[in-house]
């Protein structure tokens, strides 16, 4: 009888455990994480079992409608719109991920910084994060752009630059109100350096706001990453991406509305799909939802 009084009560401390089944019992959060893994394996595997390329052009078909040979259609280059949505899929997704990386990578760093440190040097850096805020973050992104050219690293370095100040306020936050925690004492008097605690003590603790700001993060990254390429200052052809793709659809949508159809609605699933599961990750890793 103890032992399974033991085995219950050590479930019942787990966070993870309970966050997993809070979250298995949200069925849209379950939905748009099924969604979301299909859509990243088709657009990682799909490519190699397509018949074209995203560059083969047939200029004496032009923008042709969906049929056996194309199920999507062709543009007027007579490029397979198919080949191209799952080549543009793979350059999104790497875009929403990478630039996601940078900026939690740069926000958790600076956050978790200036939340341990604390003091005047906590308010000058949360001051510079004030000053960022004020600016409007898709010029800054188009003049990072603009300044440092289209290449493809450059926009996973300047959709990142400018995505990680809220980041960092919801570390600071989380940091300052755990570095006066039992276990951060016990941890100066065993005699590990500032360091130490601040990487492997601090940070993992702050692991759950972390992933549900990241599920939230990437859809808004994908978007910008569209907007930047309906402007053209994103993806350059003949490479493509769902963003590009729905700029050339938007171009010739009275003629060929296929041309739009297609990657608009698996950008708008994608981004759905991304954010009920943020939604959903929020709701199962809140400490203040009530165990049922």
């Amino acid at each position: 009888m103890n032992t399974g009084a033991n085995d219950i009560a050590e479930k019942g401390t787990s966070l993870w455990r309970d966050a997993w089944r809070r979250l298995r019992k949200n069925r849209l959060s379950v939905m748009g994480a099924i969604i979301l893994i299909c859509v990243i394996i088709i657009a990682v595997a799909g490519p190699w079992f397509c018949r074209y390329t995203y560059d083969e052009q047939d200029l004496l078909l032009g923008a042709a409608p969906p049929s056996t040979a194309h199920w999507l259609g062709t543009d007027p280059l007579g490029r397979d719109l198919l080949t191209r949505l799952l080549y543009g899929g793979r350059v999104s997704l790497l875009v929403g991920i990478c630039a996601t990386s940078v900026s939690l990578l740069i926000g958790v760093l600076y956050g978790a910084l200036a939340g341990f440190i604390g003091g005047r040097l906590d308010s000058f850096m949360m001051r510079i994060v004030d000053i960022l805020y004020a600016l409007p973050f898709t010029i800054f992104v188009i003049i990072l752009m603009v300044f440092f050219g289209r290449n493809f690293i450059f926009l996973f370095l300047a959709i990142g630059a400018v995505e990680w100040l809220t980041m960092a306020r919801i570390v600071r936050g989380q940091v300052m109100s755990l570095r006066e925690k039992e276990f951060i004492e016990a941890a100066y008097v065993m005699g590990l350096s500032r360091t130490r605690i601040l990487l492997f003590h601090l940070v993992p603790n702050t692991l759950g706001p972390i992933i549900v700001y990241a599920t939230l993060t990437i859809p808004q990254v994908m978007l910008l990453e569209a907007f930047l390429s309906f402007l053209g200052l994103g993806v350059q052809p003949p490479m493509s991406s769902w963003g590009l793709l729905i700029k050339e659809g938007v171009e010739t949508m009275e003629e060929f509305p296929w041309l739009l159809i297609a990657p608009s609605i698996v950008l708008s699933l994608t981004l759905f799909s991304l954010n009920f599961l943020g939604d959903g990750l929020r709701d199962a890793l809140d400490p203040r939802v009530s165990q049922d």
